[in-house]
């Protein structure tokens, strides 16, 4: 059996491996990249990226919808999904090969095959020994289910859905967080009708509760119905639909099921709690430092309690890689990191939501401020409502900004920048935002609360 020594072994090779991978490689590190699958994990290859391509192709199906309302005679056709999925899998195709290249650039040796982590500094990959002065564990997540709910037939996740080479005439989607969120406002715009179960009692439940109020009533408008407060019983399938069972007794008929109730953790059979490393409900416990129980060990991403994003991921890697490298990086804490569910309309949030503020600081301590994007130019030519609110300290910083309508994911680097960086909202009045833009909403919305609104009461 060969053995290879490295100054860090990282054990996945997604978003969270490859950014330490490439930030140690920057601070003069030696690295050994293991991979079971192809490098970019499920953000690139099941995840983020094709995801974001099927629905840019719902949106033009959308416009060729609503042209004719502004002058411009375009009717949707037919939806070739097939092509669709081939403008998918080229974007990822390209994104790959240039991953691909780039870790070749910067020297990172790949290690191809399924590795198991056999002491506190050994990978295991086949025949290969990898020993690394520090090991990062990054092995990701996958779609869950829901117990006894077995993924089969016409009972999908995402995963399956992504691969579908025909458009279902009715979709349930079992789910209304993002990834639910965004398949169903997919699956509508190319014709589908769509029906959302949700147990809790609104679509969106993480976000402020005005956004998935105005979700709601824009789902209704594109006619997507759902469920709210109601729990699954079951299903039943045959070979040209499914049946699906509710506790409140109702039962909804539909080509397929997608299942959409959340990601956990790749943790299992990979040698982690052999390792003495501690874990709770197969996620892997780190500190602040994202070391785990055993010192040298660390882990980063989806398998880490907390958000389960690409950009999250990122981080973790390059805070890693740093920390080893006997720097002082600073993490930016989950609740100020940006979150976008792609659907239409798009979600954008970034901070605390005002009922999480009032409670950190008290009911007396906080106030917020909503513009309407119907005061907004560019939004009226884009045709979308929505809203952008600002939840602020009194006499201090802006701690939440939570947007809702067409493209205000692109508004939600600004607003991170300022929670982060905990400007105060008469800082960001007096800046200029360029008009026509959405962009404007952002200072609208910070000019009210410091006290000079222009385009609101």
């Amino acid at each position: 059996m060969a053995e290879q020594n490295f100054d860090l072994v990282v054990l996945g090779g997604g978003s969270a491996g490859y950014a330490a991978a490439i930030r140690a490689v920057q601070l003069g590190s030696t690295v050994a990249l293991v991979e079971k699958d192809k490098l970019g994990g499920t953000c690139l290859h099941r995840g983020c990226v094709p995801t974001k391509a099927m629905l840019h192709a719902a949106e033009l199906a959308d416009g060729a919808n609503e042209g004719a309302a502004i002058g411009v005679n375009t009717t949707l056709e037919s939806v070739d999904i097939e092509k669709v999925g081939a403008f998918r899998d080229g974007i990822v195709a390209s994104k790959f090969k240039g991953l691909q290249g780039l870790l070749k650039a910067r020297k990172i040796e790949v290690f191809q095959g399924e590795g198991k982590l056999t002491s506190a500094n050994t990978v295991q990959v086949g025949d290969t020994t990898l020993k690394g002065k520090n090991v990062v564990l990054a092995t990701g997540s996958y779609a869950k289910s829901l117990p006894g709910l077995a993924i089969e037939g016409r009972v999908i996740t995402s995963d399956q859905g992504l691969q579908l080479n025909w458009i279902p005439k009715r979709a349930l989607v079992l789910g209304g967080g993002v990834i639910g969120l965004e398949f169903a406002s997919m699956w509508r715009s190319f014709g589908a009708e769509v029906t959302i179960i949700e147990g809790l009692d609104h679509l969106a439940p993480a976000e402020e509760p005005s956004v998935s109020k105005q979700l709601e009533r824009a789902y209704k408008k594109r006619g997507i119905d759902f469920k709210l407060g109601v729990r699954f019983s079951g299903v039943e399938q045959d070979d040209h639909g499914v049946k699906v069972s509710l506790e409140s007794g109702e039962t909804l008929e539909a080509d397929l099921l997608l299942v959409a109730v959340g990601r956990g953790p790749v943790t299992q059979g990979l040698g982690f709690e052999e390792a003495g490393i501690k874990m709770e409900r197969g996620f892997v416990i780190v500190d602040e430092k994202l070391e785990t129980s055993v010192p040298g060990v660390y882990a980063i991403g989806d398998i880490t309690p907390g958000l389960q994003l690409a950009h999250r991921s990122y981080q973790h890697g390059i805070f890693v890689a740093e920390q080893i490298a006997g720097q002082n990086p600073v993490m930016v804490p989950d609740i100020n990191i940006p979150k976008i569910t792609y659907c239409t309309p798009e979600i954008a949030s970034v901070g605390l939501k005002e009922a999480d503020a009032k409670q950190q600081y008290g009911d007396d301590k906080i106030s917020s401020y909503e513009y309407n994007l119907a005061g907004n130019a560019k939004s009226s030519i884009l045709g979308t409502a929505g809203s952008v609110k600002v939840v602020r300290v009194n006499d201090g910083p802006v701690v939440g900004v939570h947007m809702i309508g067409a493209r205000v994911g692109e508004l939600v680097s600004e607003a991170q920048l300022i929670v982060n960086w905990e400007a105060y909202p008469e800082d960001v009045a007096q800046l200029i935002h360029a008009h026509p833009t959405q962009g404007e909403t952002i200072g609208e919305a910070h000019m009210a609360l410091a006290g000079r609104p222009l385009h609101a009461l």
